[in-house]
């Protein structure tokens, strides 16, 4: 199998809400457009909170309605190494980013972005932990997903 040509970890919180559903999400699109071996995707957390736990409930049934399956997935908090391994390291609002300056320093490579700034409505993705609505949720998520694949595909 080839290197991937992309290689994208998106980043919230916890890693069982936003991002895990972002990572299925960007997968089923990439698989859509049989593009599956130029990507290489992944997410995790910016807190050690949920290392281990599957994807929260809720979000799993949301990605189910629309036939995405996110099994075996458990949280994971990301490192300093992944800076170097990723191409493109996505946060799912502010507060991510912040996090992800103070782990990696200055963003030297142009890695980090928020999800909402590939859409024409940038800003942060709806946390549904704290507003429990995952159809807001996962209307960002998919809307910032596809606006990142047309940028990644010169389709913009």
């Amino acid at each position: 199998m080839k290197q991937p040509i992309h290689k994208i970890l998106f980043i919230c919180h916890g890693n069982i809400c936003r991002s895990p559903m972002a990572e299925f999400v960007m997968k089923q699109l990439v698989k859509n457009e049989g593009l599956e071996e130029q990507f290489e995707i992944a997410s995790a957390a910016t807190s050690t909170e949920e290392i281990g736990n599957p994807v929260y409930p809720p979000a799993k049934r949301k990605l189910a309605e629309h036939n995405i399956g996110c099994e075996g997935k458990t949280a994971r908090q990301m490192t300093r190494s992944d800076y170097q391994y990723y191409d493109y390291i996505i946060a799912m609002d502010r507060n991510n980013l912040r996090n992800l300056k103070r782990m990696f320093g200055e963003d030297t490579e142009h890695k980090i972005s928020l999800l909402m700034e590939y859409t024409q409505r940038p800003g942060d993705v709806a946390d549904p932990w704290y507003t429990g609505d995952f159809d807001a949720t996962w209307r960002d998520v998919l809307e910032g997903c596809r606006g990142l694949l047309d940028y990644l595909i010169g389709k913009n």
